[in-house]
């Protein structure tokens, strides 16, 4: 079975969990009241599915879902502020042939990018329990078994500490005490290599703490030590 064959696998039972009771009434709550600006559209209300290149060397991981985007898309990151910022910078370090994501159904293709999250249901206040975060954890540890990246890309101080959790747990030399979150912070574990990343929420790229030069620089490392680079800007 390809790694294609695989990952639709598990997404198709991704799709249908209902481990949490909690973030099932929230999600289909949100998929019920919807946000005056889409009203008319049908929102997606279900664990929203990792999506991108099959074959990546590359796991970008997230905290969640955002309640009206790919909460009501049904598509990691697409249809928020924060996908508009994470997909333009994919664009413009290559590893993504457009800019934009609007919808499932927009054209975009990733490339050597596979993108994922620690929660796949949106979350109250964008802010799942450790309970929830343990329950949603076997979908990474799935997915980094039949991609084995060479990088991932933690966007956020809680991404980062889920994917060296995990990393460690599965056998990988996580130094003690734990490197500290930072943006561009890097460590080299056995065959992999975890990079953070501010994450490019309104917060931080309202305010100016993240640009679009420092999420480039995140996706230009990544590519280089994933196999292949290329001069910033190309």
């Amino acid at each position: 079975m390809t790694n294609r064959d695989r990952l639709r696998h598990l997404n198709r039972e991704l799709v249908g969990c209902r481990a949490c009771p909690r973030l099932v009434r929230w999600r289909e709550q949100v998929a019920i009241d919807k946000r005056a600006a889409y009203r008319d559209e049908t929102y997606w209300g279900r664990p929203v599915p990792s999506f991108g290149d099959p074959s990546a060397p590359i796991l970008v991981v997230g905290l969640a879902p955002a309640a009206h985007g790919a909460n009501r898309t049904g598509r990691m990151f697409t249809g928020d502020r924060s996908g508009d910022w994470l997909f333009a910078s994919l664009h413009r370090t290559g590893l993504a042939n457009q800019a934009e994501s609007v919808g499932v159904d927009d054209g975009l293709e990733l490339r050597r990018v596979w993108i994922t999250a620690m929660n796949h249901c949106a979350p109250p206040a964008n802010a799942p329990t450790a309970a929830e975060r343990d329950a949603c954890r076997r979908w990474m540890e799935a997915e980094l078994d039949i991609l084995t990246p060479r990088v991932v890309v933690a966007l956020g101080g809680l991404a980062w500490s889920a994917c060296l959790r995990v990393l460690g747990d599965r056998g990988h030399p996580v130094p003690r005490p734990r490197p500290p979150f930072g943006h561009l912070a890097e460590v080299a574990l056995d065959g992999v290599t975890v990079i953070g990343s501010y994450h490019p929420s309104q917060q931080n790229t309202f305010t100016g703490r993240l640009t679009e030069a420092m999420l480039d620089a995140v996706f230009v490392r990544a590519d280089s030590l994933a196999g292949r680079g290329r001069p910033p800007g190309k």
